[in-house]
């Protein structure tokens, strides 16, 4: 390979994060104040880039956090006040880049498990494959070390960057969720193997530029949340609403709240905050599902985001605005690798 084609193609990557970075500006909120606060700022200086966030399923007031890629593989327990109460290692996990987690309880055995996913690929496909770690959730709240099971897994479709996982609490199953212009719900297999390598298949459309997603306790619905907004969906894939965020310095993870009324939120950056957004009561199941409702299907097989943007405007989680700015900026910066590109022949 030429060293001009080299330089184009360092160029183009470049361009390509300045482009992200560019993207990372805060989301606007439109909710009324009244149903937007301040949970907690994390007070701990060792979490600086909190890219995964979990409510304990057996703790009170006890949430999880990690930091996100280059980091080791450490998640932390913080109180309602964002005091760190206990730091655990993971043994045996790699932390290539550590996007996600979860925390749910066994549908079959009621055990409380910790799921963290590194699932991290900004050269979209230069990784064979991810892992994500599964960890029982420590019965007490003090600075451990954990075992884990690793699983491995491959898209059907080829290799891409993702950033949400979510795990069905009905059926146990686990969802990843792909940080793309043109986003997917990819289904795991209904029983993980340790053995070999689990496939992902695509079953829905998710937003633009997804940076994570959730589960609601009762299985009702799920959240993706991207750097504008969040949205909710019913299990089938059906859009239910879009939520207004608050202003965020860089938008990274999202869970429901135990009592799923409400999601919270939070950013990468020290001292970032984690904020709680109620879900407009028109979005939440109107009655307690009944055991045959409360078992959600997977997604619905995904018919295209464009397709249903189409639709709806809003499933994109983007406005008209927003669209236009990103086309702008994709045409901006092809443009200059075009121009890098011919320069350096």
């Amino acid at each position: 390979m030429g060293d001009g084609l080299m330089r184009a193609l360092a160029a183009a990557g470049a361009v390509a994060m300045a482009t992200s970075v560019l993207f990372t500006f805060p989301a606007r909120a439109a909710v009324a104040d009244e149903g937007m606060e301040k949970l907690f700022t994390f007070k701990d200086p060792k979490i600086t880039e909190s890219s995964g966030l979990a409510v304990s399923p057996t703790h009170a007031d006890i949430y999880y956090t990690h930091n996100d890629s280059s980091a080791s593989p450490t998640f932390y327990a913080v109180d309602g006040k964002g005091r760190t109460r206990a730091t655990f290692q993971v043994q045996g996990a790699q932390a290539r880049d550590w996007e996600a987690m979860a925390a749910t309880k066994d549908p079959a055995t009621g055990q409380a498990t910790l799921w963290f996913a590194d699932i991290g690929d900004n050269l979209n496909g230069a990784w064979p494959d991810v892992s994500i770690y599964r960890v029982v959730e420590p019965q007490t709240i003090k600075d451990a070390t954990l075992p884990a099971t690793r699983y491995r897994f491959r898209y059907a479709d080829g290799g891409r960057n993702a950033e949400g996982i979510m795990i069905n609490p009905k059926t146990g199953r686990l969802y990843v969720v792909s940080k793309e212009f043109s986003g997917s719900v990819y289904a795991a297999p209904k029983k993980l193997r340790t053995d070999k390598t689990n496939v992902l298949r695509k079953v829905a459309a998710a937003p633009l530029m997804a940076t994570d997603a959730a589960y609601a306790p009762d299985g009702s619905s799920y959240v993706v949340r991207t750097y504008f907004s969040a949205t909710l969906y019913r299990p089938s894939g059906e859009m239910i609403t879009r939520v207004s965020m608050p202003e965020l310095k860089q938008a990274e993870s999202i869970t429901y709240t135990a009592d799923g009324k409400s999601l919270l939120t939070g950013s990468e950056g020290p001292r970032s905050p984690v904020y709680r957004v109620t879900i407009p009561a028109t979005a939440r199941p109107a009655t307690t599902p009944s055991p045959a409702s409360a078992a959600p299907q997977p997604p619905v097989k995904d018919t295209g985001t464009a397709t249903r943007a189409a639709a709806d405007p809003g499933a994109t989680g983007l406005t008209a605005k927003d669209i236009l700015i990103w086309i702008a900026a994709a045409a901006t910066a092809l443009g200059t690798i075009t121009f890098i590109a011919r320069r350096t022949r």
